[in-house]
């Protein structure tokens, strides 16, 4: 099966929505990146729509943090602490946009989107 970004099957009042045409190519949705926590920074890339590179992180082990100055260091990310938008993300160690990681300098909260972005950057949490 086919994973798509065109609309659902179905209405909010749960009535169908009945389709014309079949799926398209340029409707095609891609796999989760699900960055990990791993010693080695691993990055895939793939070729878009236009001939176009997307590039995505699967693993990682350090991050760009942010202070209040604005001076940025990169650190050694320690442990996820916790995952706004999925605990369960937590105990696997994967890192998403608003993931709260342990860092040799403190709590850092993930600020760019590391599927999208092949890049971790992240501000001191207080």
């Amino acid at each position: 099966m086919a994973r798509s970004t065109d609309r659902s099957k179905r209405k909010a009042s749960g009535g169908r929505y009945h389709f014309t045409r079949g799926k398209k190519l340029q409707e095609l949705a891609g796999f989760q990146a699900n960055t990990k926590l791993s010693p080695d920074r691993k990055v895939k890339s793939t070729r878009v729509r236009g001939g176009e590179t997307k590039f995505s992180m699967l693993a990682a082990s350090h991050v760009n943090v942010c202070d209040k100055k604005g001076k940025a260091t990169k650190t050694e990310i320690i442990n996820v602490v916790g995952n706004p938008a999925n605990p369960h993300l937590v105990r696997r160690n994967i890192i998403t946009k608003g993931a709260v990681v342990e860092t040799k300098m403190g709590k850092v909260k993930i600020t760019s989107r590391p599927g999208q972005e092949a890049a971790l950057n992240g501000v001191l949490v207080a």
